[in-house]
């Protein structure tokens, strides 16, 4: 996992500029300390979930993925998760119980 850490905190400082998305209303309804996602493989579904997901093993596999797949570069102009939307629920669910 320290092979991979590096690229988590890359991503959290393109996060941070603001100019990273053209679309700013990916941000509308986003309370502080939330993020949003779109989560699926064919449509995609928006999610607000908070950011000490980032944190976490199992979510950052998702980024890992994410990043393999997309690199920086989301077509739904925010951060794009390729899994099923029943995985990430599910996966969501045990960290939000943790």
């Amino acid at each position: 996992m320290a092979i991979r850490l590096p690229r988590i905190l890359h991503a959290k400082q393109v996060f941070r500029r603001s100019n990273f998305f053209p679309n700013q209303s990916i941000f509308i309804d986003v309370p502080k300390g939330n993020l949003a996602v779109y989560v699926g493989q064919c449509e995609k579904k928006r999610f607000v979930i908070p950011i000490s997901f980032l944190n976490e093993p199992l979510f950052q596999e998702l980024l890992y993925k994410a990043e393999e797949e997309f690199g920086f570069n989301h077509p739904m102009g925010g951060l794009t998760i390729p899994c099923a939307e029943e995985m990430f629920l599910d996966l969501t669910s045990r960290l939000s119980n943790l």
